[in-house]
């Protein structure tokens, strides 16, 4: 299938900002907003943006680094090249808030057009997060989700996911590595309780695979952890939004 690729200039509270927008050519089956990893958006998100784009869906990609910088993005080779880039990554995470994300994620859902029907999320390490927030925001909008080796959800504050997650709506999946070295199934064990009841969320364990598993160009890269999340991910969406 043939893809449309364009990038929109959103203006949000805190300035412009970069939406990657990719299309089928002709009626998409559903709309999907991708939540990045914090390497940013890079040819690999490129790519998976359009794979899912190649099955007919209309996906949009915001830029949550806009306050640092125009889609500022690091392959794993870039991140090893140069001995800034953690910093840099480290700098730009830690300036992030749910509230930052909200903003970025009602401006381009204004801008988009995409202020009405259903919608389904994917979200990368801290974009499981998002994910989560979009489908407590709106769970008359974004009924379906996919969470790909989460980070933070679990935290000490008052507005944890995990304090709400029981009351969660909408079909939600999650995968994680029983290896994760970064964000472990100890670490996200009270969010993962929460849910556990929930007939509409469903969780995979993947043997051997670590952090960002996703990524083929990566070292943790796990070829069946990947295959099986782009599987069930495609199944929930198919189910709930086309």
């Amino acid at each position: 299938m043939t893809v449309i690729e364009t990038i929109v200039d959103v203006d949000t509270r805190d300035g412009e900002m970069a939406v990657v927008r990719k299309q089928p050519d002709g009626e998409p089956r559903g709309r999907v907003v991708i939540f990045m990893d914090a390497p940013g958006i890079r040819p690999s998100l490129h790519t998976f943006a359009h794979r899912l784009a190649a099955e007919g869906y209309d996906v949009a990609l915001p830029d949550l680094w806009h306050r640092h910088g125009r889609l500022i993005g690091y392959e794993p080779d870039e991140m090893a090249s140069n001995p800034d880039a953690m910093v840099h990554i480290g700098t730009m995470l830690g300036s992030l808030s749910d509230e930052a994300v909200t903003v970025d994620r009602e401006a381009a859902l204004t801008a988009l057009g995409w202020t009405s029907g259903p919608l389904a999320t994917i979200g990368f390490c801290m974009g499981a997060r998002a994910v989560f927030r979009a489908m407590e925001d709106h769970p008359d909008r974004f009924v379906a989700g996919a969470m790909w080796h989460p980070s933070f959800l679990v935290d000490t504050s008052e507005t944890s996911p995990h304090l709400t997650a029981a009351d969660l709506g909408g079909d939600l999946w999650i995968g994680i590595g029983e290896e994760d070295q970064l964000q472990s199934i100890a670490m996200h064990q009270p969010f993962l309780d929460a849910v556990a009841r929930l007939p509409n969320v469903s969780v995979d364990v993947f043997a051997g695979a670590d952090h960002g598993y996703t990524w083929p160009v990566a070292p943790n890269y796990h070829h069946q952890a990947a295959t099986v999340s782009w599987d069930n991910t495609l199944a929930v969406f198919q189910r709930t939004i086309g």
